[in-house]
């Protein structure tokens, strides 16, 4: 998958609440759906919908042992949304430390004016 489908697919998934809440109960460790499940009030079909979202954009993966259907949370899509974010974190810091500067001018011009 390109890098900007990537993107695209795991910023659409992360889209809704309730597949934000199961990438954050993940971050914590493997899980079964039926784990997953439980602090929704949602059908297990409903909560598999919702997992085939997150694997389809690869932000998760599920596995097998035996009985056990582990889902496991994959940090790549994830790394690549922290740096697409940090490009625009370190825009944005260098605009406040710029008006940050302009107010300093500004209040330092005043106190001369006043003097």
């Amino acid at each position: 998958m390109a890098k900007a489908d990537t993107l695209n697919a795991a910023f659409s998934a992360l889209a809704d609440p309730t597949r934000r809440a199961i990438i954050a109960r993940l971050a914590a460790g493997e899980a079964t759906v039926n784990e997953l499940a439980e602090p929704f009030d949602m059908s297990l079909p409903a909560i598999s919908k919702h997992l085939k979202v997150l694997e389809r954009a690869g932000l998760i993966s599920r596995g097998r042992n035996a009985q056990w259907r582990p889902c496991r949370l994959e940090a790549g899509p994830l790394k690549e949304i922290a740096d697409w974010v940090e490009r625009y974190r370190r825009f944005w810091e260098e605009s406040f430390d710029q008006l940050d500067s302009y107010l300093m001018q500004i209040q330092h011009k005043e106190k001369s004016d006043d003097a």
